[in-house]
């Protein structure tokens, strides 16, 4: 496509945020990228991935002994990463691949990270009790074990983009283009929406 097109997905647990991405992708022929940042991100700094996977989407405070041998001396500074700095490469690795072509972004505060471009953002939520259904089979787990799951995968995703963004902003309707409900129309239903809705504002 020659118009350049950058789309941001926000999505609470369980609502099926990654598969209405993976829906959009294929309609449109844009890259979809989500734990792929990780990967893209860990090249960029030469960290291992497996850092990027364990705090994804989450405060953290990190000891790298085990990605740089053992602590040298007076060398604090070389064996600590904290979260701005792991925000940092993973927001340069989203900068770069959104310059570099149109692309579909799935949560790490994104839509912030490219808050000076023109770009489509996008919540996807759901009915807690259709997420409970959801979580509980994709997981084999009973629909209790999935609501605790639940709150505590979003509260993860909140606490992280309320700190990017530096407000209480993670989900409210004001800080996106749309917001949907995916169990209306299904995840292939809610990417049409979006298409739709994208060609008449004129982001897509």
């Amino acid at each position: 496509m020659d118009k350049h097109i950058i789309i941001n997905i926000g999505r609470q647990y369980g609502s099926g945020g990654r598969i209405v991405a993976e829906a959009l992708g294929k309609r449109l022929g844009l890259a979809v990228y989500d734990r792929e940042l990780l990967i893209k991100a860990a090249e960029k700094s030469g960290l291992s991935e497996a850092l990027f996977k364990q705090n994804d989407e989450r405060r953290s405070f990190l000891n790298l002994d085990s990605v740089f041998g053992a602590p040298r001396y007076g060398d604090f500074g070389r064996n600590m990463l904290n979260d701005g700095e792991l925000y940092r490469i993973q927001s340069e690795t989203i900068r770069d691949l959104a310059m570099q072509g149109s692309a579909i972004f799935v949560g790490r505060a994104s839509d912030y990270v490219l808050r000076d471009l023109v770009t489509l953002d996008v919540f996807i939520s759901a009915p807690l009790e259709v997420r409970k259904a959801t979580v509980a089979a994709r997981l084999g787990v009973s629909a209790d074990e999935a609501e605790v799951i639940i709150r505590k995968q979003d509260r993860r995703r909140k606490d992280y983009y309320d700190l990017i963004t530096m407000g209480d902003n993670w989900g409210v309707a004001g800080n996106y283009d749309l917001c949907v409900d995916s169990s209306i129309l299904g995840p292939e239903g809610t990417a049409d929406f979006i298409i739709r809705f994208g060609q008449e504002t004129g982001r897509i």
